[in-house]
């Protein structure tokens, strides 16, 4: 279990993130056409996990609009936007705001990523939904970086995730 902070308040998570150099664990998350995606659909490519509470929030907004705005550049790599939202709300925010360089996926259905990859939210007011966390993983699916925020209102490192790609 992770301890981390929401406005300075520490709440717990449900586990630990994988190690880095472990097999990242498989998932099937839907997203924003109500379809299924699965982790084993982005084989080949590098990933950068993008994982937080809500789109609707002020800074799970501007890592989405971060991660959009430094994908454009990166080779054979994926940004994969995570978090318990219905799709319609990631849709509906990635279309208003014009980003197109990311991949918005839900864990609504049954929060089996959250479990699997020991970030979900235990305790406190976001109790269910998903702490901020950024993974990357190579094209075979090795995690390389993990960073748990450890302050929810925080920002990710964006520097030190891309340079791990």
């Amino acid at each position: 279990m992770a301890s981390i902070t929401l406005g300075g308040n520490p709440i717990n998570t449900s586990g630990e993130l994988p190690k880095v150099g472990s097999k990242a664990p498989q998932f099937e998350l839907v997203n924003t056409d109500l379809g299924s995606t699965s982790l084993a659909e982005f084989a080949g490519s590098k990933l950068v996990l993008n994982i937080f509470p809500s789109v609707g929030t002020g800074v799970c907004a501007a890592s989405v609009r971060q991660f959009n705005s430094k994908a454009s550049a990166l080779v054979n790599t994926k940004v994969l936007c995570i978090s318990r939202d219905l799709p319609f709300a990631q849709k509906s925010f990635c279309g208003a705001e014009g980003l197109e360089n990311v991949i918005s996926l839900s864990d609504f259905k049954s929060g089996s990523f959250g479990k699997d990859y020991g970030l979900e939210i235990l305790d406190g007011p976001f109790a269910g939904l998903l702490s901020r966390v950024v993974i990357i993983l190579d094209e075979n699916g090795i995690i390389k970086y993990t960073q748990q925020v450890p302050e929810i209102a925080d920002e990710p490192n964006y520097e030190k995730a891309i340079a791990a790609l």
